[in-house]
């Protein structure tokens, strides 16, 4: 019962986001009141994601470096130089900007993997590339934001750099290290974390209505076309990529999904941390926009005969 209801929350977790926001906008306080707790729920999520890794989804990024490399790199390229030339050509305000340039510059999504496995893309393949780009999003996430976005805004390296390492790696290292010694123990709590994830997300996106609530309505339109238009052209490049280097049809699946699909939670708290209220935005926006399209795809996908 407890099983089937988590599945159930985790599923549709789009629908919660919606329903949640809307009580953020009605009453924002309660969730502005949270907003200080934020840091350590995202460090309890990339607990949970180190708890349910294994040893074997890093053989698997061993046993295939070349086509992980090209993932990894398609993810860190596409997507940032996306969102800056979107954020030009639709000369969004620096701080919209900035928002776009940094969830763009954010490792892939863990919800990603689930959204493979529906799919019948190479889940494995996911696990890989998302362990990957999370591990290496210290240095990535903070460098690209401060190639791409410094003319918008002084970004500072360190203390984004600093704050990742706390909010990611650590906590991640800490939940392999657990599941490590005490695996059998935690087998019971395992569907336990992907639920906790998915709070996780309809907190941070509800704070974000609830802290830009006055200046949502004005700049709704135009930020959801562009994370809109980022989004699929992320999914795009990912499938296309794909396809040029001759990978099969569930790599290509994997990839397209990968870098369609951002770790915008993260990206959320480092807009908050290190940037504004309004830079959080577009990260917020992004959440919902790659789960519709995904969700979307998947079920386009899966019509398709190769699935069956």
């Amino acid at each position: 019962m407890v099983d089937k209801a988590l599945s159930f929350y985790t599923k549709y977790f789009a629908v919660w986001v919606i329903l949640f926001g809307l009580v953020a906008y009605l009453l924002p306080k309660p969730f502005i009141a949270l907003k200080s707790g934020m840091n350590w729920f995202f460090a309890l999520t990339m607990f949970g994601i180190g708890a349910v890794l294994s040893i074997d989804d890093f053989k698997n990024i061993a046993k295939k470096p070349a086509i992980i490399l090209l993932g990894s790199a398609t993810q860190f390229s596409v997507m940032p130089l996306g969102a800056f030339s979107l954020a030009k050509l639709f000369d969004l305000p620096a701080e919209l900007a900035v928002g776009l340039i940094l969830t763009a510059s954010a490792p892939g999504a863990m919800a990603s993997n689930v959204i493979c496995y529906i799919a019948k893309a190479d889940t494995a393949y996911s696990v890989s590339l998302t362990t990957v780009s999370t591990l290496l999003c210290p240095l990535l996430t903070p460098g690209l934001t401060l190639l791409l976005a410094q003319s918008y805004f002084k970004v500072d390296f360190w203390p984004m750099f600093f704050s990742v390492v706390q909010m990611v790696i650590i906590p991640l290292f800490l939940g392999l290290a657990v599941k490590y010694y005490f695996q059998k123990k935690l087998e019971k709590l395992e569907k336990v974390f992907p639920a906790i994830s998915v709070t996780f997300i309809i907190f941070i996106c509800s704070l974000v209505i609830a802290l830009n609530r006055r200046y949502l309505l004005m700049v709704i339109g135009s930020i959801l076309l562009v994370t809109l238009i980022l989004n699929i052209y992320g999914m795009l490049m990912g499938y296309g990529i794909g396809s040029v280097f001759k990978l099969g049809w569930q790599r290509r699946r994997t990839l397209a999904i990968e870098i369609g699909m951002q770790n915008a939670g993260l990206g959320t708290v480092l807009a908050l941390k290190h940037f504004s209220e309004k830079t959080a935005i577009p990260a917020a926006i992004f959440v919902f926009i790659c789960i519709l399209t995904a969700s979307l795809m998947v079920e386009i996908w899966n019509k398709n005969p190769k699935a069956k």
